[in-house]
């Protein structure tokens, strides 16, 4: 009876052994595959919006979102364009580091995701030279321009002292940052920014660049001349009351009469087919300020993973 309790007792432990042995490959394969989950064929760019930054002072700009992304094997790259000018100036420039970034890493196309400013500086890149760009996606975008733009420039008209004075205090805030984020030498002209930003702007670059921009509040088109194009949105202007900066947007939101993110009404961001509209302010939309966010909504950064996955389904 001894023996047989001892190869009972054996066989079972060599059995437990298989069996953790078996449960060890199976998340091992998990954690394979989870590597691959935003493993996109094509590099990931993302594009700060103005007075954005790839890295200030060490803080991402997008918080947490590259090394997410990384971490499910995308190869991303956080571009630095001007914090504060046209977003013409500012797409040549995102052009120039996706040249860059196409000949260091052999891709023949990227996706492109742009925050704010970012969405018409990427969409610039795709309109000048679509078959550079796989994708266009745009989050809180300014797409039809910002209300607060334009309120801003009706209290700073053109060639006025406040123009000037309001001109000097941005310069000087953007070479803050351009001090603080390693992008010195980049032109900063904050009244081509505003102009741009305004609706009257934004009208005449999208007569210049019409891809994918919906007549209404609606999905525009998702592939034009061989680009894709995306888009979401926050309508949730005061998300976190621990985030020092919601009472400035949850103030500047007050100019909007319709859903909005504080600094751009939600029918303003559109951009071909529409993803959906968050719990989100214009800073979450970055995972900012630190992420410091609404709690009950969605992680920003798994929008961010999930959309990376939906381009890597998609061939992209």
């Amino acid at each position: 009876m001894p023996g047989f309790f001892g190869r009972f007792f054996r066989l079972s432990m060599h059995r437990l052994a298989f069996a953790l042995a078996a449960i060890a490959l199976m998340l091992g394969s998990a954690a394979h595959a989870a590597s691959s989950y935003a493993q996109t064929r094509y590099p990931i760019v993302l594009v700060h919006g103005i007075f954005g930054f790839d890295s200030f002072l060490g803080t991402d700009y997008f918080y947490g979102i590259p090394g997410a992304l990384t971490q499910d094997g995308a190869r991303v790259f956080v571009a630095q364009v001007s914090a504060a000018n046209s977003h013409e100036v500012r797409g040549e420039q995102l052009l120039a580091q996706v040249k860059n970034i196409l000949a260091i890493t052999g891709a023949s196309k990227v996706n492109i995701i742009g925050h704010s400013q970012g969405s018409p500086t990427a969409r610039y890149v795709a309109g000048v030279a679509p078959g550079l760009v796989a994708s266009v996606t745009s989050v809180g975008g300014v797409n039809k321009g910002s209300r607060v733009a334009d309120i801003v420039r009706g209290v700073v008209p053109v060639g006025s002292i406040p123009e000037a004075v309001a001109n000097s205090v941005a310069q000087a805030f953007a070479a803050f940052i351009n001090l603080g984020s390693g992008g010195l030498g980049l032109a900063q002209m904050p009244v081509a920014a505003l102009d741009a930003l305004t609706t009257e702007g934004s009208l005449r670059f999208n007569q210049r660049f019409p891809q994918a921009i919906p007549a209404g509040c609606g999905s525009g088109a998702e592939l034009v001349n061989g680009v894709r194009y995306y888009s979401w949105a926050g309508t949730q202007p005061v998300t976190n009351l621990l985030d020092p900066l919601d009472g400035p947007i949850g103030l500047l939101s007050l100019a909007f009469s319709e859903p909005n993110d504080g600094l751009v009404a939600a029918c303003a961001t559109r951009l071909g087919k529409h993803l959906g509209d968050y719990r989100q302010n214009h800073l979450d939309e970055v995972n900012q300020v630190v992420g410091l966010r609404d709690w009950f909504s969605v992680d920003p950064v798994t929008l961010y993973r999930q959309h990376a996955n939906r381009l890597k389904l998609l061939g992209l």
